[in-house]
C-alpha cells in the first residue's frame, strides 16, 4: 500500500473506505487500498478524502466527521472555453466514431468537454426514459453505481453480471440484499483462473435500447482519474424485423456472445436485442468467452475473431504496401507470455494482429504501452494507480525479454499522461508517420493468454479462460480509407494517447505491482509498499 512520507508511522486508514483489491487477468496479488493522511492547518485537523466534492459518502456522518471534501482545483488554462456540453451533446459531437475517454478530476475542464464522458453523464435523463438495465463488469461497488444513476431511474430493475467465485458471489449479494430491484447474475468461469473481466452496460428505454462497451470498473477510483476508454452506441429502436442487422453484424455477435454465458437472467437480454434495430451500429464486435474452442467456434472469439474479422472487411487497394505497418498493443495488465517472444506474442497473437485481406509473411514492427514505474510515481493518484495495473514479480522476471518492446505512457494532448491509463486499445498505423490508422480496436483484453486465447492441439482448438468485449473500428464502415488522428483533419479519430509512442529508455522500468517503490516519494508524497 501506499505509505505517507510526511507522517511518523504509515497512513492511517479508513475501514470504511478500504476495499479489497483485486487484480486483473488471474493475478493473486492483493492489498488494501489506503487513504493517505493530510493535514489542513488553516482549517481543520480532519483528513483530507481523496475524492474530494466527488465522494458519494459525503452523505455518511461518519465519514464526513473524518474527512473533508474540498472543491477540485482545475489548471487554468488562457484558451479554455466556458462552453459546457450537455450529455447529449456530447455524444452528438462524438460523430461519427462515439468513441470517449472518462472524464478526469483535476484537469483543464475542456479536456473533459469534448470526446470525454463521465458516468453519470452516460446515464443521464436526458438520453430518455429509462426502463431497465444491465451492468456487466470485474468489480463493483453496487452504492456508488446507485448513485450514478439519476435518483428517478435508482428503482428500475436492474441486473449485475459478475464472475462466479465463492467471495464475489458472497460480496455482490451482500452490497445487492438492500435493494430488491436488483437481480444478480454469476457468470460461469469453467476455466481456472479465468475472470468475468467483460465491462458493458445495456440501457433499455422506452425509445430503444443502447450498448455501452467500455474499459472501467464499476467503482470510484476508476472513473475519477484514470483514463478508461467509452463507446456509446446510438439508442436502437425497437423493430417488428429481426432481421435489422449492422453491416458488421453486430447484433449477431452480440447475441451468440450472450447466449455463452447460458444464463436464464439473460434471456430476457437476448430476446430484447433481437427486437431492435441495430442498422445504424458501424463497430464490430471482438469478444472472448472461457471455453476450448474448436471448429467453427474457433474464428468466432479471441484473438482468431479479431484475425477473421480484420481478414474479411479491411479490404485495402494495394495492401502490400501496409505489410510492414507498425502495430501498436495498449493495455493495463500484462499476463504470463512465455519464456520468449515466440512462444505467443510476436507468433500467434501478431499474426492475428497483422492480418490483411491476403497473409503476408512480413514481420511489423510492435510497439507495447504500458506504464514505467514513473508513469505511475507522477500520476494524479500516485503510487496509488498502481493498484490497477497488476503486472507481478513472478511473470515480469520470467519475461524480461518484453521490456525491448515497451513504450511509455504518454497523453499530452489529452491532457492525460497523468491519468493512469485503464484503457486497453490495439492499432495499426498505415506508417511509421503515425498520422493515419488502418483500424483501431477499444477492449476491456490486456495482454495475455487469458484474455485473447492461447491455440492448442496442433492449432486445431483456442483456449480461453476469461470473458472480455471490445468494439473494432474499420474505416471501410465509416466510409473512409484510412482513420486520420490529424486535428487538423475532419473528423480526426479521437486517439487517446500521443503518437509515436516513445521508447522506454535504459533507466525506465514497467510497473510491478508487488515491488516496494520507496527510493522517491510520489506525486502525493507517499511511497509503495505492498508487504504492509
Amino acid at each position: 500500500m501506499a505509505t505517507n512520507k510526511r507522517t511518523s508511522s504509515s497512513s492511517i486508514n479508513d475501514d470504511s473506505e478500504t476495499k479489497k483489491f483485486k487484480t486483473d487477468d488471474n493475478l493473486s496479488t492483493t492489498s488494501k487500498e489506503s487513504i493517505p493522511t493530510f493535514i489542513n492547518e488553516n482549517v481543520t485537523n480532519k483528513k483530507l478524502c481523496e475524492y474530494g466534492a466527488a465522494c458519494y459518502r459525503q452523505k455518511n456522518p461518519i465519514h464526513t466527521a473524518e474527512y473533508d471534501h474540498p472543491p477540485a482545483r482545475e489548471k487554468s488554462s488562457t484558451n479554455e472555453s466556458n462552453k459546457r456540453l450537455t450529455p447529449i451533446e456530447k455524444i452528438q459531437q462524438s460523430e461519427p466514431y462515439r468513441f470517449f475517454l472518462s472524464t478526469v478530476y483535476g484537469i483543464s475542464d475542456n479536456y473533459n468537454q469534448i470526446n470525454a464522458i463521465s458516468l453519470k453523464e452516460i446515464l443521464s435523463p436526458e438520453h430518455g426514459q429509462l426502463v431497465r438495465s444491465a451492468q456487466f463488469n470485474y468489480m463493483f461497488d453496487i452504492e456508488f453505481l446507485r448513485e450514478q444513476y439519476p435518483p428517478e431511474f435508482r428503482l428500475k430493475p436492474l441486473l449485475i453480471v459478475h464472475g462466479d467465485s465463492r467471495h464475489d458471489n458472497h460480496t455482490i449479494k451482500t452490497q445487492c440484499s438492500p435493494y430488491p430491484q436488483i437481480e444478480i447474475c454469476a457468470a460461469r468461469l469453467d476455466i481456472p483462473y479465468g475472470t468475468h473481466h467483460t465491462k458493458m452496460m445495456f440501457l433499455l428505454y422506452e425509445t430503444g435500447l443502447r450498448i455501452v462497451i467500455h474499459t472501467a470498473n464499476l467503482i470510484q477510483q476508476d472513473w475519477k482519474q484514470k483514463s478508461q476508454g467509452i463507446w456509446i452506441s446510438p439508442i436502437c429502436p425497437k423493430t417488428n424485423d429481426n432481421t435489422n442487422e449492422s453491416k458488421t453484424n453486430f447484433k449477431k455477435d452480440l447475441i451468440e456472445y450472450i447466449e455463452r454465458y447460458r444464463a436464464k437472467q439473460l434471456q430476457f437480454w437476448q430476446k430484447t436485442i433481437n427486437e431492435h434495430d441495430f442498422s445504424s451500429i458501424n463497430v464490430h464486435l471482438i469478444s472472448s468467452t472461457p471455453g476450448r474452442h474448436t471448429g467453427a467456434d474457433m474464428n468466432k472469439f479471441g484473438h482468431l475473431k479479431l484475425r477473421q474479422t480484420l481478414k474479411a472487411y479491411l479490404g485495402l487497394e494495394n495492401e502490400a504496401q501496409y505489410n510492414s505497418a507498425p502495430i501498436i498493443g495498449q493495455f493495463s495488465s500484462i499476463g504470463s507470455l512465455g519464456p520468449n517472444a515466440n512462444n505467443w506474442l510476436s507468433k500467434e497473437f501478431l499474426t492475428s494482429l497483422k492480418q490483411l485481406h491476403s497473409s503476408s509473411l512480413d514481420s511489423p514492427e510492435l510497439k507495447l504501452i504500458y506504464p514505467t514505474v514513473d508513469n505511475v510515481r507522477t500520476s494524479l493518484e500516485g503510487y496509488m494507480a498502481g493498484g490497477s495495473l497488476p503486472y507481478n514479480m513472478q511473470n515480469a522476471m520470467k519475461q524480461g525479454w518484453l521490456v525491448n518492446y515497451l513504450h511509455k505512457w504518454k497523453a499530452d494532448h489529452r491532457q492525460r499522461s497523468r491519468a493512469s491509463p485503464h484503457i486497453k486499445t490495439y492499432l495499426r498505423a498505415t506508417n511509421d508517420e503515425y498520422k493515419e490508422l488502418l483500424w483501431f480496436l477499444v477492449t476491456s483484453a490486456n495482454l495475455s493468454k487469458a484474455a485473447w486465447g492461447v491455440l492448442e492441439k496442433n492449432n486445431t482448438q483456442l483456449m480461453i479462460r476469461s470473458y472480455e468485449i471490445g468494439v473494432l473500428f474499420i474505416p471501410k464502415q465509416f466510409s473512409q480509407t484510412t482513420f486520420s488522428v490529424s486535428d487538423s483533419s475532419s473528423p480526426s479519430f479521437p486517439i487517446p494517447y500521443d503518437l509515436p509512442p516513445v521508447k522506454y529508455q535504459s533507466s525506465d522500468k514497467p510497473w510491478v505491482v508487488d515491488v516496494a517503490y520507496k527510493n522517491q516519494p510520489d506525486s502525493h508524497g507517499n511511497m509503495w509498499d505492498p508487504s504492509d
